[in-house]
């Protein structure tokens, strides 16, 4: 069973590339947040394909519908004018989706349809004598499967099942906001040889921005406008014009080229987390580590550590906080209050438009040649929400483990 986060918040997804639709249910969101189907919207706006001409050619709208787990006495804010349908056996169904209202505490469920699909492409990977593309899951998830595996765009292997990971994050990020001021924000910091001048956390730390763990609101806001006035998610707006021409080039010469992300948390509360089996860098590395494509997972500074001396990496501490950041917000898994920092580096798309050798299912050599199909040349130009919205579940679900374990004695005078 696959589950993201957990065991108190957590999401559950389904739904294949080129199947009807990707569906979500979303595990233990406190009762009483006030939810918009809007906010969650303008995340997914961010991850859908054909939002960025950088990415994917394929272009789907990603509308989602709420199914459950809300509600409000005035029902034409409660249901707003979104609608799903269905025709079964020559009959239409119609239903109306939920816009706004509070959580009940009980399951989140949505739906995003899939209407942009092209599965004749993938005729070429059907079958035991189908061609493996070298670098894909291809091979590995036909035989696990004794065979039975929808090929088209990669099935469940495919980035599109992200959907239910920025659905999880909305909601957990909007909760998290409105409790505690946290904010979750990323940047494209390398594609190829190509580094970014500017950082995330270089720029929190600059100046009087942070004070105490604390990143102000004017702050904050800016930040966020620079990144989205990029030509891609950065917020190194020269680096983020070189990086669209590199990606631009690469696409033409049929291949594809790898990058890295910056993601940061600002605003986190202090003490979330547990030192050892529950911790709260276990939980990140293994969540944004393990998104698709991901081949490293860094915290605080990273690899950059290991060339130095103690007396170097130490973060100084004063009766206002930590000097530093070198720690990125985390010492044995548990939060410091400082911005929780982590860069993802991303493969290369495993789908290209070059020959090279391979096997056909049956393990025949063979020399590949992709025939169809549309892909990221580049998949951390959309990768940063997707690690937004898991940092944004792991963090949440962290702050309810930290509060289960403050009893409250009143629970057993009810009356």
């Amino acid at each position: 069973m696959e589950i993201l986060g957990g065991p108190l918040f957590a999401a559950a997804g389904a739904g294949e590339s080129h199947g009807p639709a990707v569906t979500t249910i979303i595990f233990g969101c406190p009762a009483g947040h006030y939810l918009k189907r809007e906010e969650i919207q303008s995340f997914l706006d961010r991850r859908r394909p054909g939002s960025n001409r950088h990415g994917t050619p394929r272009n789907e709208k990603d509308k989602v519908i709420l199914l459950s787990g809300l509600y409000q006495p005035d029902h034409e804010k409660l249901l707003g004018s979104n609608s799903i349908s269905v025709e079964v056996d020559d009959q239409r169904f119609q239903t109306e989706g939920f816009e706004e209202g509070y959580t009940t505490g009980e399951p989140i469920s949505a739906i995003v349809l899939s209407t942009s699909k092209k599965s004749g492409d993938y005729t070429q990977f059907s079958g035991l004598e189908g061609e493996v593309r070298p670098g894909h899951t291809d091979l590995v998830k036909f035989h696990k499967s004794s065979g039975f595996v929808d090929i088209r765009g990669g099935g469940r292997s495919s980035y599109r099942a992200t959907i239910s990971d920025v659905i999880a994050g909305a909601v957990a990020r909007s909760f998290l906001k409105e409790k505690f001021g946290t904010v979750i924000l990323s940047s494209i910091c390398q594609v190829g040889n190509l580094r970014a001048n500017k950082s995330l956390s270089a720029e929190l730390l600059g100046g009087d921005k942070i004070s105490s763990g604390k990143t102000s609101s004017e702050a904050i806001e800016s930040l966020e406008k620079q990144l989205l006035s990029s030509e891609i998610h950065s917020l190194d707006r020269d680096f983020a014009n070189e990086a669209g021409e590199l990606i631009k080039e690469t696409r033409k010469a049929g291949n594809s080229i790898g990058a890295s992300v910056e993601v940061v948390a600002l605003n986190v509360p202090p003490l979330l987390g547990d030192p050892l089996y529950q911790s709260l860098k276990l939980k990140l590395m293994g969540s944004l580590g393990g998104l698709n494509a991901a081949e490293s997972c860094e915290i605080g500074d990273g690899v950059q550590v290991v060339e130095r001396l103690g007396s170097d990496n130490n973060d100084a501490i004063r009766s206002s906080g930590y000097v530093t950041n070198s720690h990125g917000g985390l010492l044995g898994g548990i939060t410091t209050g400082m911005p929780v920092e982590c860069r993802v580096g991303f493969k290369p798309n495993s789908t290209i438009n070059l020959p090279e050798q391979s096997v056909r299912k049956n393990l025949e050599e063979i020399e590949f040649e992709l025939k169809k199909g549309r892909h990221d040349p580049c998949v951390g130009v959309r990768a940063g929400v997707t690690l937004e919205s898991r940092m944004a579940i792991e963090l949440l679900n962290a702050a309810m483990m930290h509060q289960a374990k403050q009893i409250n004695s009143d629970l057993s005078t009810l009356f």
